[in-house]
């Protein structure tokens, strides 16, 4: 069997009102068997949005951009998107016909359930990371999601 690559994927997504113009940014990080580390950066601007839509978005493309199965380090500071995969929030969600505890809807079920699909095939650590506190990657995500919301011509959700 075939081991599988390790990826670092650092995600962030921003919004200018919540909901308003919003962006994310993604970077997907890979050392190859020759020490080389490869980059790759994902972003786009969207018209009126959540800032959690945009967080969603952001772990979604980084994980669809994958083209096989792969061990995945997932750094974001979006304790919304942490919590719900490490603290079991979105198994009990699907338990309850996607309702909390409070039995109120679950907001972003179609993300949602765009993410679980996305990760289907991959080991994901979920990693929470202080939002602009100085971590380089998640800087350079926010500058990413800032930017592509900043943009003309943005798109619908």
């Amino acid at each position: 069997m075939e081991t599988k690559i390790k990826v670092s994927i650092y995600t962030d997504g921003a919004c200018s009102g919540n909901p308003g113009p919003g962006g994310y940014g993604t970077i997907l990080v890979y050392t190859d068997n020759d020490g080389i580390k490869h980059e790759k950066e994902l972003s786009s601007g969207f018209k009126c949005v959540t800032n959690n839509q945009m967080e969603l978005l952001a772990v979604i493309v980084g994980l669809e951009a994958l083209k096989r199965p792969c061990d995945i380090t997932l750094y974001s500071d979006s304790k919304y998107v942490v919590d719900a995969f490490n603290n079991n929030w979105v198994d009990s969600w699907i338990k309850r016909g996607w309702k909390t505890a409070g039995k109120s809807p679950v907001k972003n079920v179609d993300l949602w359930k765009r993410l679980l699909k996305a990760k289907e095939n991959h080991d994901i650590e979920f990693v929470w990371v202080k939002g602009h506190a100085g971590h380089e990657y998640n800087e350079r995500c926010d500058k990413l999601a800032v930017s592509a919301y900043k943009q003309e011509n943005l798109k619908e959700l």
